[in-house]
């Protein structure tokens, strides 16, 4: 394969898109749960709830910059690698991303300084108030980085003037039915990244027998609030599909592995698709499934990848992976879930350890869950930036080298390299001393001994 500006800038930019979405994943629903978190102390009183907002609010710090300098170059590249596409799609994308500057990161710089330094100077109500509008902040820009792609995945409110993408309808961008499909499922991604770094997090101190009370608020929490988002977010996902079948078929039939017209439409369950012979090799499927999925109906006639020029196809192989692997850990997740709510609703989880295991094991599936859903969307939009109007081809920079490119795609590699080193680190020391708890007022760092050492004996209920 040759290195072009065009490759090197894909890579880049899928380098760069792919490290950043893991720490806004996580903060946007970590902030939810803080607020959660600090409405039960103050309702109830109980200092564990204090005690597990303290110490995931300095988490949630450490992650939250990691995000704002990661997410920092991505609106470089757009200048650096991807002129074209701003210069056509400016007047439209230039605005989207202005108003998250304005929204949330207005309400982030403003009351994240009152959650770090202020609880002592401030009534209790303003205290819980902040850490909403950091809540609030957080899913504000998620809402309107979802606006700007699904402008991009389905153009719509527009006019084309002098080469330019122009604004007739902001309503029409704002409010297409593809924003509120595709917005809500990656909240709800966010919401449950967050649930299971956190039931991890109290199933790792439950196996060291560490921070007990708070690993039981952490495990009960976390656990309770994936079990009940992940059906949501299972319907969402359908409804995705269901855009994505409407507006983008050539993506729906890469993501299908449909070669050819059916109708019926079986269901691929597993194939390795051969994008030169056109075929499926080692294909499981499942008869009449396919046009149950895509309309509801058993009969439905399902257009195939044949239908479209090669060159209009995206790359198969990958939107095929991808989505199967995004899936399979939505089900894993969901089953995680129920199966640890049901132990810890009984308090058997605790004497559970292969759940336990099960839940400490579990907190990457989100993150991965999100990023080959991402994969999905994106690399299923090719050969496309905005869908159907401007091609990738057309959108790099037509002055941009690839002794440029690399150089650049080298930079961003190391630097993200070290922040990630660095802030991983930091993180996983702030989880070792954990919470300070009425168990150990001194709050030693987790006791370095083999995970599980001494298990035998815990007794807790959860």
């Amino acid at each position: 394969m040759e290195l072009t500006a065009l490759l090197l800038s894909r890579i880049q930019f899928a380098f760069t898109v792919s490290y950043h979405i893991i720490f806004p994943s996580l903060t946007i629903g970590i902030a939810a749960w803080l607020t959660v978190l600090e409405a039960v102390h103050q309702y109830t009183g109980k200092e564990v709830y204090r005690r597990v907002f303290d110490f995931w609010l300095k988490i949630f710090a450490v992650a939250f910059g990691m995000g704002v300098v990661s997410g920092i170059v991505l609106g470089f590249q757009f200048g650096t690698n991807w002129s074209e596409l701003s210069r056509a799609s400016g007047p439209i994308q230039g605005p989207l991303l202005a108003y998250e500057t304005f929204t949330a990161f207005m309400l982030e710089a403003s009351f994240f300084g009152v959650l770090l330094f202020a609880r002592s100077r401030v009534r209790p109500g303003f205290y819980l108030f902040s850490t909403g509008m950091v809540a609030l902040g957080t899913t504000l820009s998620a809402f309107w980085i979802m606006v700007n792609n699904s402008w991009m995945q389905h153009p719509v409110g527009y006019e084309v003037v002098n080469g330019q993408f122009v604004p007739t309808d902001w309503a029409a961008i704002v409010f297409s039915p593809v924003v509120w499909v595709r917005f809500p499922h990656m909240l709800f991604a966010s919401y449950l990244t967050g649930a299971f770094c956190v039931a991890a997090t109290g199933a790792w101190y439950a196996l060291r027998r560490f921070s007990m009370p708070e690993a039981k608020v952490m495990l009960r929490m976390g656990l309770y609030l994936a079990a009940i988002l992940m059906p949501i977010q299972l319907l969402f996902g359908h409804l995705v599909g269901d855009y994505v079948h409407d507006y983008q078929p050539v993506k729906f039939a890469a993501i299908e592995g449909r070669w050819h017209d059916e109708q019926p439409a079986s269901e691929v369950l597993w194939a390795w698709p051969d994008e030169d012979l056109e075929k499926n090799n080692f294909e499981i499927s499942i008869p009449v499934l396919g046009s149950l999925i895509a309309t509801m109906t058993t009969d439905s006639k399902e257009v195939g990848l044949t239908n479209f020029p090669k060159d209009g196809r995206p790359p198969v192989l990958l939107s095929f992976l991808t989505f199967r692997l995004m899936v399979v850990l939505g089900l894993l997740m969901l089953f995680i879930a129920w199966v640890g709510s049901f132990l810890a609703r009984k308090g058997r989880l605790a004497e559970n350890r292969l759940m336990l295991w099960a839940v400490f094991f579990g907190f990457p599936m989100p993150f991965i869950a999100i990023i080959t859903g991402w994969f999905t969307a994106e690399v299923g939009r090719q050969p496309w930036t905005v869908y159907g109007l401007m091609r990738t081809a057309n959108s790099v920079t037509p002055t941009l080298t690839v002794e440029a490119a690399s150089t650049s795609l080298i930079i961003f590699c190391l630097a993200y390299a070290i922040i990630f080193s660095f802030g991983t680190f930091y993180i996983h020391k702030l989880l070792r001393i954990g919470p300070k708890s009425v168990d150990d007022e001194s709050s030693p760092p987790m006791p370095n001994r083999p995970l599980g050492a001494g298990m035998g004996n815990v007794n807790i209920t959860v």
